[in-house]
């Protein structure tokens, strides 16, 4: 028997996926992202080693299942490796949580996402095959989370998969899964995505129920469902209306204003970057809450140019910048156009009128950022490609780690990301200690640390092509042994920069002011600049405050 201890992440709900075909990318690729979303944990990188199974052996469970011990799934015969989320064949799986009606979570089913995610990705080289392994276990072994969008993509397809329980002790799940046409682009972001989908039809192959999953790998699937995902909503009353008309959404997940703002927004504000902006302005009553106007945003849309690998990355760095949602236009942003808002994100003025903050895709309480790459023209162990840090996707640079390292850099393991701990051999506190600085007075310090996080992801985008002519006439095991190598140098290399950042910025920005600096960027050692405030916030003090800062008698003496 295995005993796996699988470190679970609490209030991971707040989840960002972008989604890319292949051909809707800049170089063939398919692309996926994850902005891992919670306060209380620190981000870090998980390995599972690839691995041969004796008949019999089981996997002990330790993640939001049931408390107590003694719960296991049977071993498959062979396993493959993992890093992070993505395996040796770069089948990747990520995934946002969107709850869904409550009612449904069957706290004694035994896998959690999570889990279940971890054991598809071990078990899978494709990403019809992880569908149908999800599938299976759940119905073998129940299910225990609410609601969840899950991100499936391997070298060639992406899909977007969602799932809910069927409550109190109903083993099981209610699903739907659908492929995502390669010229196009998807998102999900803590909503239900899916809603009409193709029902099956006799001599079709285009979708299947469960009842035919045997069949998923015939090219011309482009749909899979639970058998019952109808049949249990009219059971339970969530619908009533004909087949054809069924909507996953709007039976698993009805949609109000909240959520439609701070998750769907999200998926507007991406899908607006890459496409015509007033076109995607058409949708902002629906992101207002005017649902009577437009209830819900299209599952995908074919790009008005291919995205790059840059272009996803800076995706996930948006708070709705020259949007009319832009978190950095008004007061709210402070002196210095802070894009971040404290919790929590509704709240109360003194005559009990109530406000909400805007949710945006680049937040502070993520412990990890990834952007997956898979690459079907090269060999797997170099083709597939996890850009990964931890913290804010906004204030760190991503790192390349290649799909087949059976060694994780020191600055990703969990025991060196502790959570009530600082830490300078962790990313995730080496990243916050920065994060934490900038955030304040982000207008007069984000471009220092623009500057670093551009120095590396230069350096590593253009180190690439060396990579692949290195490893060309390589054999796996020294492709391998080169790639963890490499992997760990360009993780270092961030951690030093990052070191060298934050030292910087204390010396700078000491004391509220701007430490002047020769044409070298080196510090002078008299001599410093007042930063003052951004327009937005000076314009707002005269209506808040009256004549209480006004400069009334020397505006008068210069105006004699």
């Amino acid at each position: 028997m295995v005993n796996v201890q699988w470190s679970m992440f609490n209030n991971a709900q707040a989840c960002t996926n972008l989604i890319v075909g292949k051909k809707a990318s800049a170089d063939g690729s398919v692309m996926c992202t994850y902005n891992c979303d919670g306060f209380g944990f620190s981000g870090s990188l998980f390995h599972s080693p690839a691995g041969q199974h004796a008949p019999g052996e089981k996997i002990a469970i330790h993640g939001w299942g049931p408390s107590h011990e003694g719960q296991f799934v049977d071993q498959v015969p062979y396993t493959y490796n993992v890093v992070g989320l993505m395996n040796e064949h770069q089948v990747t799986i990520v995934e946002s949580t969107f709850d869904g009606r409550l009612e449904l979570q069957n706290r004694n089913g035994l896998l959690d996402y999570f889990s279940l995610m971890r054991l598809a990705l071990q078990r899978s080289s494709t990403a019809r095959e992880a569908i149908k392994c999800m599938a299976e276990l759940v119905e073998t072994y129940g299910y225990n989370s609410t609601g969840e969008s899950i991100t499936i993509c391997d070298p060639n397809e992406a899909w977007i998969m969602e799932i809910v329980g069927k409550g109190p002790d109903q083993k099981g799940a209610v699903w739907v899964a659908l492929r995502i046409p390669d010229d196009c682009i998807c998102a999900h972001a803590n909503l239900s995505r899916i809603r009409q989908f193709p029902l099956e039809q006799k001599r079709s192959y285009k979708s299947l129920s469960s009842k035919n999953l045997q069949h998923i790998n015939r090219p011309e699937v482009e749909c899979v469902y639970a058998a019952d995902v109808i049949s249990f909503a009219r059971e339970k009353g969530f619908f009533n209306g004909k087949d054809a008309d069924f909507s996953f959404r709007d039976a698993y997940c009805p949609i109000d204003f909240e959520n439609v703002r701070y998750a769907d927004a999200r998926v507007w504000s991406f899908f607006r970057h890459h496409y015509d902006e007033a076109e995607m302005d058409k949708y902002l009553p629906y992101l207002n809450g005017e649902f009577d106007k437009c209830d819900h945003l299209p599952l995908w849309i074919k790009p008005d140019k291919p995205l790059s690998l840059k272009d996803l990355q800076e995706d996930m760095r948006d708070h709705f910048e020259n949007t009319p949602l832009d978190m950095t236009a008004d007061m709210t942003a402070g002196p210095w156009g802070m894009p971040i808002r404290p919790l929590p994100m509704h709240f109360r003025d003194a005559n009990g009128v109530n406000y909400f903050r805007e949710r945006p895709i680049a937040t502070q309480q993520s412990g990890f950022t990834m952007t997956c790459q898979m690459r079907s023209w090269l060999p797997n162990d170099v083709g597939g490609v996890t850009w990964f840090n931890c913290d804010d996707a906004d204030m760190v640079a991503y790192v390349p780690l290649y799909c087949c390292i059976t060694q994780v850099p020191d600055c990703f393991r969990p025991e060196n990301n502790p959570r009530t701990e600082f830490s300078t051999e962790s990313a995730f506190w080496m990243n916050n200690w920065v994060a934490n600085m900038v955030y304040p007075r982000y207008s007069m310090m984000i471009g220092d640390l623009r500057k670093a996080q551009h120095e590396l992801e230069d350096f590593y985008f253009a180190d690439q092509d060396s990579v692949l002519a290195a490893v060309e006439n390589m054999t796996p095991a020294d492709r391998r042994d080169y790639l963890n190598k490499k992997s760990i140098r360009y993780a270092d290399q961030m951690m030093k920069r990052w070191d060298k950042l934050a030292k910087y910025l204390i010396v700078k920005y000491n004391d509220q002011v701007v430490r002047r600096t020769d044409k070298n960027d080196e510090f002078l050692r008299w001599g410093y600049e007042t930063p003052g405030y951004n327009y937005e916030f000076i314009n707002s003090i005269g209506s808040a405050t009256g004549d209480r800062y006004k400069l009334k008698e020397v505006i008068e003496r210069r105006e004699r």
